[in-house]
């Protein structure tokens, strides 16, 4: 199965659930975000990988112009759903690929991803791309889980992420996030770092694992070694933490 056809049977079925997940409604990450960001009202944002929209949602309800990216159509619905509830006219919604975006160079202020850049099947090309967006003042602000510099730790993380989800790609460190922007000809800076506390049946049954892989993912968290239940926070009940960074990328120093 091609990598975008996982991503939309996996989100396309899930998109309610997403739309009603707190994890990605709300959240100190997400408040960082948009207080890095700085928004005067004006800006023209672009969210890639929005999802069901909360991203997005967030900043059109600054004031912002937003253009709003996904692949899967179920998910851009509850998008418009939420925003016409919400009476924000601010905010457009449509199908399109991190990877090659539909817009020309220098069209944005600020182009955001939050939750979604461990799908990018080619995310230094996506990085590329979210360069290109910016004028010359602009910045990308880029949410993600990520991985551990530990190797053993990293193995484990993406392992769990896999088996739950077949359309992730990759957790990766903020070294090779930070990596990524600089080939993009930004620099980046680290803003912040969390932890998401994973509440195990939920997880799985978001994205509707089979029962299958939440057996196997039952069995790797609850023999998991010592360093790694640490590293996660894993708990008897496999609630567990998966960190996540917001890393800026600017065109040019400020």
């Amino acid at each position: 199965m091609d990598r975008t056809r996982a991503i939309r049977e996996v989100f396309g079925a899930a998109a309610e659930r997403y739309a009603a997940s707190s994890v990605h409604a709300a959240g100190p990450d997400l408040e960082a975000m948009l207080e890095a960001a700085a928004l005067r009202g004006e800006e023209r944002v672009l969210d890639l990988g929005c999802g069901a929209g909360h991203t997005a949602l967030a900043f059109a309800a600054r004031g912002a112009h937003v253009e709003a990216l996904d692949l899967t159509a179920p998910m851009l619905e509850q998008g418009r759903r939420m925003a016409a509830e919400r009476g924000l006219l601010n905010v457009h919604f449509q199908e399109g690929d991190a990877a090659r975006l539909p817009f020309p160079s220098g069209t944005f202020d600020v182009v955001t991803s939050r939750l979604s850049a461990h799908h990018y099947a080619q995310p230094g090309t996506a990085v590329r791309e979210a360069a290109r967006m910016l004028h010359p003042a602009g910045q990308l602000l880029l949410i993600d889980s990520v991985a551990p510099g530990d190797p053993a730790q990293d193995t484990f993380l993406n392992t769990v992420e896999l088996l739950r989800d077949p359309s992730h790609v990759r957790d990766h460190s903020v070294t090779q996030w930070c990596a990524m922007f600089e080939a993009a000809a930004l620099l980046p800076e680290l803003l912040g770092t969390w932890k998401i506390r994973i509440e195990f049946d939920d997880w799985v049954a978001r994205v509707e694992t089979p029962s299958l892989e939440v057996a196997q993912l039952r069995a790797l968290l609850k023999g998991a070694q010592d360093e790694n239940r640490a590293a996660f926070g894993i708990a008897d009940d496999l609630s567990f933490d998966i960190p996540v960074a917001l890393i800026r990328g600017r065109t040019q120093i400020s």
